[in-house]
């Protein structure tokens, strides 16, 4: 075989990467989904302590992290000073105790697949919220788009037929902490040049959300769990659970360094409409048509505004190529002008 062989060999092994990349993900965030509504449900495992949970997930990954970083040392730790981790680490650590908060609570009282249909307000919440910290230009057409996105979401939630408000209110607060931890990440994080991959920011994260974590549940969970004695702790349970959740860390991690966040944008919309057949096939969650033309519009703008911002990626990439041709044909040119005055 020539290089053209060899090339598309490269070409079809990248493609088969990418698509593995994605389904570990989508099975990834799958099983963790469905296993906390599993263990959250009062009709399934029932054991509705949504805090409780996120501790265990949090301090499965904190020693995981831990022993990976400091003991077998699979990762160097970034170096970081005590006030930046206080202005940087501190601020995403707490947002992102109140989304896993928020998020597991709303399992107890919502159904999975209209649980993935409020999820599609995520670009709203984060293009708003980046519009406010000024992270991002305020732009007519994309807010016109993040109104289209919203209101196929109000749709969705006018046809579903468990509408619980509380519910509702749980997971719009965990979307909106969530979109602001993202925002505060670019902001505090790559405006000081620190990169962390998953296990790293595990070590410093995962402690920073036990601690936001322990004060609600003292006074919220903690008096109701000391009056069950009947609950005995299920290793097998919590620990499959807790590792899949810090395998979906690091899949996320794989999934973007190997590929793309837009790729994982795409790989989430597949993923949460087969969460949603899901739901309705084996969980017997009661999906409406309504629901579904409602979320087919919300998906539709979510789709428009990855497209939009794929086109714009490609647009600076390729003014970033005009300025590095110019800048070379500059250099160039320069030089055959000093050549010509040495002659």
């Amino acid at each position: 075989m020539g290089k053209g062989g060899s090339l598309s060999d490269n070409v079809i092994k990248n493609i088969i990467l990418s698509y593995t990349y994605v389904s570990i993900w989508i099975l990834l965030s799958f099983t963790v989904i469905v296993y906390n509504k599993y263990i959250l449900d009062k009709k399934l495992y029932n054991w509705p302590f949504p805090i409780s949970l996120t501790m265990i997930h949090m301090s499965f990954c904190a020693t995981l992290a831990f022993l990976l970083v400091k003991v077998f040392r699979f990762v160097d730790p970034v170096s970081m000073s005590k006030d930046l981790y206080l202005s940087s680490v501190v601020p995403i650590g707490a947002l992102y105790s109140l989304s896993l908060w928020l998020s597991n609570s709303a399992y107890i009282y919502l159904s999975v697949s209209f649980i993935q249909m409020l999820k599609a307000l995520m670009p709203v919440a984060v293009y708003s919220i980046g519009v406010l910290f000024k992270k991002e230009s305020f732009k007519a057409d994309t807010m016109l788009n993040m109104v289209s996105i919203s209101f196929g979401v109000a749709i969705a939630a006018y046809g579903e037929a468990r509408f619980d408000t509380w519910g509702v209110v749980l997971q719009l607060g965990a979307v909106a902490f969530e979109a602001t931890r993202l925002v505060l990440i670019q902001i505090l994080l790559t405006s000081k040049g620190i990169t962390l991959n998953p296990i790293t920011s595990l070590y410093y994260v995962a402690p920073c959300c036990l601690v936001f974590l322990l004060v609600p549940w003292i006074f919220v969970e903690y008096p109701v769990l000391k009056e069950s004695s009947s609950f005995e702790f299920d290793f097998v349970i919590f620990g499959t659970n807790s590792f899949c959740a810090f395998a979906l860390n690091l899949a996320v991690f794989l999934l973007v360094g190997k590929t793309s966040a837009l790729t994982m944008n795409v790989a989430g919309v597949v993923k949460d409409w087969l969460l949603i057949a899901f739901s309705w096939s084996v969980i017997k969650d009661t999906v409406t048509p309504i629901n579904l033309f409602g979320y087919g519009l919300a998906f539709l703008g979510v789709a428009y505004y990855n497209h939009a911002k794929l086109q714009s990626l490609k647009a600076k990439e390729a003014e970033k190529k005009i300025a590095q041709t110019g800048e070379e044909a500059g250099r160039l040119l320069g030089e055959k002008q000093g050549q010509g005055s040495d002659k």
